[in-house]
């Protein structure tokens, strides 16, 4: 077990320049794989759940080169992956193993797929259900609806998906098997996810059309496809891990940070709404557009921060947020409410259970829900040994609560971090 100190600190300042987004850089190398041509990825993030991807995609006959500055992926076409010879290991990749059964579901091979104890236990029934619909046959092994997957072939219909939850993962993985499928596919979801596929797959040459419903649902649809063809992706930075960086400049007093490069799609940008409503000093700086992707440096100083509601349908905009906005809410002036979240119970951990019981480690008053969490702010933290339970948002997050905190605390499995953030802990000391 890897275990991390961080001590109070008395001000950050500098510039940090965020790793590729995690998502764009997962999506980049999926459809470079089913691509005709060279696909041609800068920014690339590095993380081990991004290596997941890459390793499944060679282990199908994809040549993919990692150069000093950039990945090219030599894409085969739509039809062009081979039968791997051994079950497809996604590590603790959840996004890898939504896509790509989407993508495998179209293929005209069997093939497994299998993760560690953690991916392993989340539910994949929620990818299985809309693709068997359409006719694939995808089995959970040990008939627990969880991974180890097999995938047999099978006959791809289009359908029209209505998702119970809003989550990018299952809409994505149903538009990628409606590349495959016979007639148009479609999936309307309660609230628009983010929407990194859709643009990629346009960009792609694939014809997408999404539709925004008067009662906030979202609809994405797609053709049948012959074709896609290589591209030049620049990877913007993650938000997600800027906002440890952002958090860090607000809570710890006597701090301006410049966070380089930060993408800012509108359908992730929902963490720097929270921060608006909450009375932060944030200045976007920079901004650009490119590919259907904002991006833009965000400059960043330290203050006071006010409690506020987040519900509906900002939710989908800032999930994996949360854990760090619990803790701007614990250092913040009166209430915070956060609710619609129950997908927090199925990401690496219950995030619910997990980010109450580091709070209340470090002094915090947390009141779980069944959707959320109600936090009391305005007690300043104190240091505490903290369990991330090798989820890599609750141990960067609670490191970022540990700087604003008056003594010692401890990130025990520190090293998750290198999920999304390989270098987090050096670029965190950097700062100071």
């Amino acid at each position: 077990m890897s275990v991390r100190s961080i001590c109070p600190s008395k001000g950050l300042k500098g510039e940090i320049n965020i790793p590729g987004d995690k998502s764009i850089s997962h999506r980049s190398i999926m459809l470079g794989s089913i691509a005709q041509g060279t696909t041609e990825i800068t920014h690339f993030l590095k993380g081990a759940d991004c290596l997941s991807t890459i390793s499944c995609f060679r282990k199908m006959g994809i040549e993919i080169e990692e150069k000093p500055d950039c990945i090219l992926v030599h894409g085969k076409g739509l039809r062009g992956l081979t039968p791997p010879s051994e079950v497809l290991d996604v590590g603790n990749s959840g996004t890898t193993t939504r896509l790509l059964s989407g993508i495998l579901a179209g293929q005209n091979f069997s093939s497994a797929l299998s993760g560690d104890k953690s991916l392993n236990s989340r539910p994949m029934a929620r990818i299985m259900t809309p693709l068997n619909n359409m006719g694939a046959d995808i089995t959970s092994l040990n008939h627990n609806n969880c991974a180890p997957l097999c995938i047999n072939p099978g006959t791809l219909r289009g359908i029209h998906y209505q998702s119970p939850v809003a989550s990018a993962q299952v809409k994505s993985a149903v538009l990628l098997a409606g590349l495959y499928a016979d007639g148009e596919t479609s999936v309307t979801e309660p609230a628009l996810s983010r929407n990194h596929t859709e643009l990629m797959l346009q960009n792609f040459g694939a014809y997408v059309v999404s539709t925004m419903h008067s009662n906030k649902s979202a609809t994405a649809q797609i053709a049948p496809c012959t074709e896609l063809y290589g591209q030049q992706i620049f990877v913007p930075g993650d938000i997600s891990s800027a906002a440890y960086f952002i958090a860090a400049g607000l809570l710890v007093p006597h701090s301006e940070i410049l966070v380089k490069n930060v993408g800012t799609n509108f359908t992730r940008a929902g963490f720097l709404k929270v921060c608006e409503a909450m009375g932060a000093s944030l200045t976007l700086l920079n901004q650009s557009f490119e590919g259907g992707e904002g991006r833009a440096d965000i400059l960043v100083k330290s203050g006071s921060l006010k409690g506020t509601a987040i519900e509906g349908d900002i939710i989908p905009s800032l999930i994996d947020e949360i854990p760090m906005i619990a803790v701007m809410a614990a250092c913040a002036e009166g209430t915070t409410v956060i609710r619609d979240a129950a997908e927090l119970k199925v990401k690496e951990t219950n995030r619910i259970d997990t980010v109450t019981e580091n709070l209340r480690a470090m002094g915090a008053s947390v009141t779980p829900t069944e959707d959320g969490m109600i936090i009391e702010g305005g007690a300043r933290l104190k240091g505490a040994r903290i369990k991330s339970y090798l989820d890599h948002r609750i141990a960067m997050s609670f490191a970022v609560a540990g700087l604003a905190a008056s003594g010692e605390t401890v990130i025990e499995d520190s090293q998750c971090a290198d999920v999304s953030y390989p270098d987090f802990f050096t670029s965190l000391e950097s700062l100071h």
